[in-house]
């Protein structure tokens, strides 16, 4: 099959590797229909995330067709259209009793595209299948689903329920890329007084008014400003921090009110600096978190109401074999105005059976 491979720092390709198959009685193996690239995808190229071994398969979001499965796998079987989560689950491991897959010490966690094979080729083998794809509804198109492996559970997880959004609260959100647009996107649903986004693009802040947002502000121009203005000096309630740069944790930490919470997404590469010598007194809750994906049902029956926009994130789309001409859009999201790229065939009318394709 062919598949988009790291090879080192700045060394990537689409070529041929070996089809998978079924190593363990709870493994799957999906055919791929749709895939995205992820932010994380790029900090891997780049050489900032070591534990990924020359010769992994990238990607850790999809969504395809069950074309195998061991012996044990109960709940999904070949011909079954699923969501291949970011984050694999055992089931079993004190974590996992507690909701808390994304920290799985029974072989899951983040290991798609991270610590095995992950899903950008055509074939992908899901370890603990049971607990880590998702049947589809019929309805749901595979290139709205495929931002449903991440994106959203990860901001209305680690963003908004982290960040505890009530109605009447005003919400900040620092970062206005995909991530930080299903946090305004998902923040909407608990009803807040309003919801305020932060970039340095206008693309991303015009993105973030049509999806919801009530202001916006460029991040090169006092936005703490316009927060205390529209706060009477108090502050924001929730503040998300979706772009991971120290700068902007600590813009974060500046405009959160006094007991007020800074939910902290964005993926950091560098220390920042937490200035305990204002924040003490303030009464400040600070959280950080890898997504679980424990909300994925649910936001699964949203987008298949409508009530989630997740078609609206979708700039650019590629079949799977463009993928490093989408991986350069998407690396150039400045010059090329993308926010989500999803890649992916053309349906097929009936499942091929894996066994003749391998």
């Amino acid at each position: 099959m062919k598949a988009y491979v790291f090879h080192g720092p700045g060394q990537s390709a689409w070529e041929d590797v070996p089809d998978p198959g079924i190593k363990e009685a709870t493994d799957a193996v999906v055919r791929v229909d749709a895939v995205t690239i992820c932010g994380t995808d790029l900090h891997i190229l780049k050489g900032d995330v070591p534990e990924v071994r020359p010769g992994t398969v990238l990607g850790h979001e999809a969504v395809g067709e069950i074309v195998d499965v061991g012996g044990d796998v109960r709940t999904v079987r070949p011909g079954d259209r699923v969501l291949v989560s970011c984050i694999t689950a055992c089931g079993r491991c004190r974590y996992c009793r507690e909701g808390m897959y994304g920290q799985c010490r029974g072989g899951g966690g983040w290991i798609l595209g991270h610590l095995i094979d992950g899903t950008q080729a055509q074939f992908v083998r899901v370890p603990h299948a049971d607990l880590s794809v998702h049947p589809l509804p019929s309805t749901l198109a595979g290139k709205d689903a495929v931002l449903l492996a991440d994106i959203f559970p990860t901001s209305y997880e680690v963003g908004v329920l982290n960040g505890h959004v009530r109605p009447g609260d005003t919400v900040a959100v620092v970062g206005a890329g995909p991530v930080g647009l299903a946090a305004v996107a998902t923040a909407r649903l608990f009803a807040p007084e309003r919801i305020v986004a932060v970039d340095l693009a206008a693309a991303r802040l015009d993105a973030a008014r049509r999806l919801g947002a009530d202001a916006v502000a460029d991040a090169r121009e006092l936005p703490e400003q316009l927060i205390a203005d529209l706060t009477d000096g108090l502050g924001a309630d929730v503040v998300v921090e979706a772009v991971g740069v120290p700068e902007t944790f600590e813009l974060c930490a500046r405009v959160v009110r006094p007991g007020g919470h800074v939910a902290n997404v964005g993926v950091h590469g560098k220390p920042a600096t937490l200035h305990l010598e204002d924040l003490w007194i303030k009464n400040v809750t600070i959280t950080t978190g890898l997504v679980d994906t424990y909300s994925t049902p649910t936001l699964l029956r949203m987008a298949a109401a409508g009530r989630l926009p997740t078609g609206q994130l979708v700039t650019h789309t590629f079949p799977l074999a463009r993928m490093e001409e989408a991986y350069d859009v998407f690396a150039r999201a400045a010059d090329t105005g993308a926010l989500k790229v999803v890649l992916g065939e053309e349906p097929h009318e009936e499942v091929v059976p894996y066994q003749a394709v391998r």
